[in-house]
């Protein structure tokens, strides 16, 4: 069995190892798009976590002063985070 090379194979295995370049690295790029959204969702999911801890902290701060006697700003800011916080919970349902 004889094999000769020339140009047109040459031209031809280029061409198919381009090509199996580009769907490799087609695929590649998607489970790192598919990773690095993962990721970002797991983030999201605790910078969630903190500020709902910071807002029942500035929650209990609020009531702390309006129990002093403080009124005004603090009644409205306290009515504003208790709307929040109740259509925020019935959000995620």
């Amino acid at each position: 069995m004889e094999v000769t090379i020339n140009a047109d194979m040459i031209i031809k295995t280029a061409s198919v190892l381009t090509a199996l370049g580009v769907l490799g690295s087609i695929v590649i790029w998607g489970f790192k798009f598919v990773a690095r959204i993962k990721q970002q969702e797991k983030e999201l999911a605790a910078i969630r976590r903190e500020q709902t801890l910071i807002c029942y902290g500035i929650s209990a701060c609020l009531k702390g002063l309006k129990e002093q006697g403080c009124n005004g700003p603090v009644t409205d800011a306290l009515d504003k985070l208790e709307k929040h916080l109740n259509l925020a919970a019935h959000e995620d349902e």
